[in-house]
């Protein structure tokens, strides 16, 4: 559901034309959108003089979206009382996770109209917590009429007393002297403009100006890419190869010698004469039987191995620093990571 349809489906609290609501039903995702995860409801809540009021019970909203009120649960600080507290009355200190309220006093607190998580927060209503917070030079029950439309974006002189001074877009200051008279029935008011009280709505102009500093760094990433290939094959080389082998290979020797007995006659009937008397031998050689036989030679492991090198880069980089003309006014300058330093 969009923003705006479901702002159509909730009961809004109405002043005089001008609708509050709470926070949650005007940002559903609040801690998300305004917070950066982060959730304002607990928050403590204490005075000046660090004494604790209380914590963030809600906040009240306009039709805009425009923070108009904290609802503050006092707890033990007025009996669990919750009242509501105007965004230009604290100051918020994110460091110590703190909200700070200016100028509220324990009486002020016991004076408020208690707030109720179904009341109507009608025009009385609103005029009713104003007049606390009002100066008693004022009149209680009416608003300060602005002579001029204020700038959201300008400082304001936001002290209701006599003699101060306003600053405003378009026009020379403007000397408030005197109360301002009320109107002669309710019904002719007119719809309240919460820039007509700076004093009590303008947050972000006057104690909770934001300023972001940025500055530049050098991101590294890494991104892997191809840097080659290394193909490994195998082909076949042909060579002559030579061998020896020793073989053995048989012969016949005949010798002829003269017995012992030479030219002695022999015993009749010894001699035994016959045609085609034969002395057979086989006779043997070797020969070379040479053939081709596969042996492996070699074995070939092939894997990657990473080598690490540091490479080393510099550019120009740029960082903004704040600049802070005090105009010999005393300022407190808290710096993340360090103790708050007084500056003039």
């Amino acid at each position: 559901m969009k923003r705006n349809e479901a702002i159509a489906t909730i009961n809004p609290f109405r002043s005089n034309s001008m609708a509050l609501y709470k926070l949650d039903d005007y940002y559903p995702n609040y801690r998300q959108e305004l917070f950066d995860g982060n959730d304002v409801k607990g928050l403590d809540v204490y005075t000046e003089s660090d004494e604790k009021v209380g914590s963030i019970h809600n906040v009240l909203v306009d039709d805009e979206g425009h923070f108009r009120y904290l609802v503050v649960d006092t707890g033990f600080w007025v009996f669990g009382k919750k009242v509501l507290l105007p965004v230009g009355r604290f100051r918020s200190d994110p460091q110590a996770q703190r909200i700070y309220t200016i100028g509220l006093t324990k009486q002020q607190a016991e004076n408020l109209p208690e707030y109720h998580d179904n009341l109507v927060v009608d025009y009385d209503y609103e005029e009713r917590v104003r007049g606390v917070y009002r100066p008693a030079s004022l009149d209680a029950s009416t608003p300060l009429e602005a002579s001029a439309p204020l700038e959201a974006s300008l400082p304001l002189e936001n002290t209701y007393a006599q003699g101060t001074t306003y600053r405003t877009a378009s026009a020379a200051p403007v000397e408030r002297s005197a109360p301002v008279e009320r109107p002669a029935a309710a019904s002719a008011r007119p719809a309240y403009d919460y820039r007509q009280e700076p004093a009590l709505y303008n947050m972000n102009e006057r104690d909770h100006q934001t300023i972001q500093l940025y500055e530049e760094r050098l991101v590294a990433n890494k991104h892997r890419r191809k840097a080659g290939e290394v193909a490994v094959g195998k082909h076949v080389e042909t060579e002559t190869a030579r061998v020896a082998v020793p073989v053995e290979r048989e012969r016949i020797v005949i010798e002829r010698t003269n017995p012992t007995n030479l030219g002695t006659s022999v015993t009749p009937g010894t001699a035994d004469f016959r045609e085609g008397e034969i002395a057979r031998m086989e006779v043997y050689e070797e020969t070379a039987d040479v053939h081709k036989e596969a042996f492996v030679r070699e074995q070939v492991n092939i894997r990657k191995e990473v080598e690490r090198d540091t490479v080393t880069a510099e550019d120009q980089i740029r960082r903004e620093e704040l600049d802070i003309d005090t105009q010999g006014r005393p300022i407190r300058d808290n710096r993340p990571g360090s103790s708050p330093r007084d500056r003039r």
